[in-house]
Order: structure tokens, then sequence, then C-alpha cells
């Protein structure tokens, strides 16, 4: 069982790492939706593209013009490469994620990967806790991520995880990111269980991560090693339930772990059991774990 005093660490680290976004946040309005959640400054600044945005009130929306997908992702785009050119945003990734009413809607417009935060769209993934069964109790994967990483670059993650690109499906992410990050092949990957989803929102220094992961369990067979294919994953390492309760606690230092990561990591302790009922922390990290974030946004 995982010692209380590191379940009441994991509970306080998620608190302080998922806190709400504090100050109003504006929202940008498509029809009688909210396609994104932007802050003042960043509101601003898409407000002077006045050929692709209205400031109404207290909401940014697309000018009228601007009626359908291909005009407003046509449109985006001119936007996105010039936030680029002046440093705005993060690494540009060349891949589009769809904001839509709900997931595998019909798009609204499709973004720029690294635009998706200072638009504040709600975005999708999906992670992989990689699991051994061994004499001496269950073990778990963990990847360290590329230190070339545009976001969080060599924190701890769990062993596959990937954002779902516009046009693209749970499982097909899935077996994507499992074949990319960890050498799984697709037969394998494909035994992934889907476990659930845990909720993230939270105000970063690109902008709002407003983001539902798809949680899944692949448990690996014991000589299974993980090979990185692509680059974005430094190094793996198998550890006990513990280490990965521990390593989900650290907020900082060389074993800490991404939040998303740690996130995922609670929600896998807490399913299998290694957390006993008795423990003072098992309830507030539950409530993290399983929590639908709600915040109050200007609208």
């Amino acid at each position: 069982m995982i010692e209380d005093a590191i379940v009441t660490a994991i509970a306080a680290r998620l608190a302080a790492a998922l806190a709400p976004p504090r100050g109003p946040l504006v929202p940008l309005h498509v029809d009688e939706g909210k396609a994104g959640w932007i802050d003042a400054p960043r509101a601003s600044r898409l407000a002077r593209f006045d050929d692709v945005f209205v400031l109404e009130g207290a909401a940014l929306r697309f000018v009228r013009s601007l009626d359908d997908e291909p005009r407003r992702t046509a449109a985006l785009e001119r936007v996105t490469r010039t936030l680029a050119a002046e440093g705005a945003l993060t690494a540009w990734r060349d891949e589009r994620y769809a904001a839509a009413p709900e997931f595998g809607a019909p798009p609204w417009f499709l973004l720029e990967r690294a635009a998706a935060r200072y638009f504040g769209i709600h975005t999708y993934a999906v992670h992989v806790n990689g699991l051994v069964r061994r004499a001496d109790g269950t073990a778990m994967w963990i990847a360290r991520r590329s230190a070339a990483k545009a976001i969080d670059p060599g924190l701890l993650d769990n062993l596959v995880g990937g954002g779902i690109a516009a046009g693209q499906g749970i499982a097909s992410t899935l077996v994507k990111e499992a074949g990319e990050e960890a050498g799984i092949d697709a037969s394998l990957a494909r035994k992934a269980v889907p476990e659930g989803t845990v909720q993230i929102l939270r105000a970063q220094r690109d902008g709002l991560q407003q983001e539902t992961i798809f949680v899944h369990d692949l448990w690996l067979p014991e000589t299974f090693v993980p090979t990185a294919i692509d680059g974005e994953v430094a190094a793996t390492t198998l550890v006990s339930l513990a280490d990965a309760a521990g390593i989900a606690a650290n907020a900082s230092g060389p074993d800490a772990a991404t939040a998303d990561a740690a996130l995922v990591i609670a929600d896998c302790l807490i399913r299998l059991g290694v957390i006993a009922p008795s423990s003072l922390g098992l309830a507030t990290l539950s409530a993290l774990v399983r929590a639908a974030p709600r915040v109050s946004l200007r609208s």
C-alpha cells in the first residue's frame, strides 16, 4: 500500500498544479457556442486582427463573413502565423486541433496545435499507463520527455501520451503514439483498456490548458522493453507503484512528472487499489482525480 504521507503529497501537488485560472477570461464565441477562453491581453491582441475578430461587449467573435469552418480555419492560419512570428506561441507543430462543440462533432474551425492554449480551446489527448505484472508486484513504465520538447521538456511522463489531432480518433492516436514513443506494435497497442477520462483546466504561460485525457491501461509482457522511435522520449524506466506514487508527488526536481502524468498516475493508483481506504488523503485525491473542472469565467 502507498504510504499516507505520499498520498497526501500527491493530493497537495495536484491541488496546486490544477488550480483553476484566476481573473476574468474572455470567451471566443462561434454562433451560440464558446469555442475558447482567452485572457485579457491575448484577447486585446486578437481584436487587432479586425478583419478576423470583433470584440462585442465581453466576448470575442469572428467577423460575419467568416461564417463556416473553412473560412475560419484559413483566417486563423494567417493569425497564428503572425503570432508565431511575434514569439507569442510555443514551437510550431504543423499539426491542427479541431475546435468543436464536443468531441467528434463537426468543428467550428481547425487551429495550429501551438496556438491551442493561446485560444484556450478544449483539446483532447490519450495517455497510456504501461503496466507489468511481476513476482514482487505491479510495476509501471515511466518515460522521460526529451529536453527538446516544446512543453514540459525533460519531465517524467506516462509511457505513452499524445494529443488527438483533427481528423483522428482515440484508437488511431493511441496506436500512433504507442508506436512512436515506445515501439509498441499496433496489435499490442490495441489491447490497451480504456479506463475513463481525467480533466485539466489551468492557466499556463502559453494560455489556458483545457483538456480531456482519455486514460488507458496496457498490461505489457515482463520481457517487453520500450523503444523510443520519434525522439520525443529520452529514456524509459520501470518502477514499482510505490515509486510511481513518489514521482506523482514531486512538484520539482529531476524526478518530477508533468501535472498531466501525475493526474493519470494518481487515477491508476486509485483504480488498482494500492491506496488503503483508510488513507487520510484518499478522499481529497479522489475528488481531484474525478473532478470536472469548473471556473467562473466572464461571459
